[in-house]
């Protein structure tokens, strides 16, 4: 029996209620997003990435839309130092993109800083020290008052660094492992550094509540930065931040709920690397708002390409079920789930094309560059006809009668099952052709003449034969030609068989001018058999689809 016993609340709830973020039922904007992949989603790789490498992440960043990354922690190793010093002196950064650097509280550290920051336009500098209970009691043995002490020293340093360079750098301050540290500590702390600061609207601060280790649900979360958003000195002139962590699985759900409790900006990485479980993703924080009509101010049209190039920088790969990026996140393989999705898309593209309300799919996977038919509707042994009949409208132009698509269906179930694999649209093609398309055996016809008689019958002359027999000639009278030629091959063979299903339609993703027939013939015993032809006379289309469909009995 796993010891639970050892456990307990490692939160502080905020001394006064704050639930008026529940109150809220969406986010209305998107927040000020900042990259952190190339420091914190940079640091959890096993091999992190060299000075190449993160240009190229940097310049996909850019792409993305992020107007402010977190490009490392320069005073940490040469090779922060150098990539940022890279940055700058090959002009690497757009004027409308800032770049964050990171320092601890530390005097050394933060002049190291600043050093790197030498020429750089746009730069905030972003210092933090912990402050939770348990690194005060366990890690730096220090009393309240000599942590928050670090805090405003280093915040003071800041300050006359950037004056000394003549800069108009930014600032952030990050009270560490936030979530373990009482909210009323916290909010002291923030507003001891912000009485250093003196933030003004055109210079605002801003103050960074980590999660860095996320250890509450998340309204608990929320609660807590509704409690510093209310209290922060100068709140106007204040950027409230959130770093949130993965720990609980809750990373997304924190961020949303702590942006209904008053924040303003997000930290956080593609797809959520970082440390342990990683950081929130923005990926799927800014599609969730784009899926609630909202504009998340990134730009994921092109998702593959995005994924692509991300496992190729961080040797990661991205969970095939991972929210609005995987591989498989639009896939449908069950048949209920197929036959909804097509007859909803059907409904939207001819009732409402301007509203995406489509059943199983929150958004059009063709916005972030997915494809319905190689990302949406695939096919395995859960499939059903809706599907299989998705696939051979959209891609081969083929509009099955509906009790011919459950053939179809149970066909392809059948293979899959027992090749134990999904089937290619090809595959479902050419099952179609083998199963359905121009059988001409046991029952072949050699050749039709039709003669108009009174009355608007038909008499059709047919030559055939069944099995080894010898061709022969038989005549017949119906109200049209193919009831003529049914007619006609029932006399001749002694066949059983009602018509029951005809269908027609051109093809016009065909090259050429053709046409396909579908014919459904019921035997006495109650079973539907089925055959379809292509040909550019639709007469003859339609024999031939009668003779499969009877040589399918």
């Amino acid at each position: 029996m796993m010891n639970y016993k050892r456990y307990m609340k490692q939160y502080y709830m905020p001394p006064v209620e704050c639930i008026d973020w529940a109150r809220k039922d969406s986010i209305d904007k998107a927040p000020v997003w900042c990259s952190v992949d190339l420091r914190d989603g940079n640091q959890a790789l096993v091999i992190p990435m060299d000075l190449d490498t993160k240009i190229e992440f940097f310049k996909l960043l850019v792409k993305v839309g992020f107007k402010e990354i977190e490009v490392g922690f320069p005073a940490a190793s040469e090779t922060e130092y150098v990539f940022l010093r890279r940055l700058i002196e090959e002009d690497l950064i757009p004027d409308d993109v800032t770049v964050q650097v990171l320092t601890q509280a530390r005097d050394h550290i933060i002049r190291r800083t600043f050093e790197a920051l030498e020429g750089c336009k746009n730069a905030i500098v972003h210092v933090y020290n912990s402050t939770s209970y348990a690194q005060r009691e366990q890690v730096f043995r220090k009393s309240k008052e000599e942590i928050l002490q670090i805090a405003v020293e280093g915040a003071k340093l800041l300050k006359q660094l950037t004056e000394e360079a003549g800069a108009s750098y930014r600032f952030e301050y990050s009270p560490e492992s936030f979530t373990g540290t009482e909210p009323e500590y916290a909010l002291e702390v923030c507003n001891a550094v912000l009485d250093i600061w003196q933030p003004t609207a055109d210079r605002k601060a801003i103050i960074n509540l980590p999660s860095t280790v996320e250890l509450s649900m998340p309204h608990v979360f929320a609660s807590q930065v509704e409690y510093i958003s209310k209290n922060l000195k100068y709140r106007d002139n204040v950027v409230l931040s959130l770093h949130p962590h993965n720990d609980r699985g809750c990373g997304v759900s924190d961020a949303e709920l702590g942006i209904l409790a008053g924040a303003d900006r997000i930290e956080g990485t593609l797809f959520g690397n970082g440390e342990r479980t990683g950081n929130v993703d923005v990926v799927t924080l800014a599609m969730n708002m784009y899926m609630q009509g909202v504009d998340p101010e990134l730009n994921f049209n092109d998702m593959p390409d995005i994924c692509e190039l991300y496992e190729e920088y961080t040797d990661m790969t991205i969970d095939p079920r991972r929210p609005y990026a995987g591989s498989l996140v639009f896939a449908a393989f069950s048949g209920s789930h197929q036959d909804a999705i097509a007859k909803g898309m059907k409904w939207i593209e001819e009732k409402d094309p301007d509203h995406w309300t489509v059943p199983y799919l929150p958004i059009d996977p063709t916005d972030v560059g997915r494809s319905y038919d190689a990302d949406v509707i695939r096919i395995n042994s859960q499939s059903g006809k809706g599907g299989v009949g998705y696939i051979l409208e959209t891609k081969y132009d083929l509009i099955l009668p509906k009790k011919m698509r459950e053939a179809m269906g149970y066909a392809a179930k059948d293979l899959s099952d027992h090749l134990h694999k999904e089937l290619s649209p090809s595959e479902i093609f050419s099952l179609f052709k083998q199963k359905f398309e121009d059988i001409d055996s046991p029952l072949q016809i050699n050749g039709v003449h039709f003669k108009q008689l009174e009355e608007g019958m038909i008499e059709a002359e047919v030559n055939s034969r069944f099995g080894d027999g010898e061709f022969f000639k038989t005549y017949a009278v119906g109200n049209g030609r193919l009831n003529a030629v049914s007619n006609a091959l029932k006399k001749a063979h002694g066949f059983k068989f009602d018509l029951v299903t005809y269908q027609e339609h051109a093809l016009t993703k065909s090259s050429s001018s053709k046409a396909i027939a579908y014919v459904g013939i019921q035997t006495p015993e109650g079973n539907i058999a089925w055959g379809a032809a292509v040909d550019p006379d639709i007469i003859r289309a339609s024999i031939d689809a009668l003779v499969t469909a009877i040589n399918n009995r």
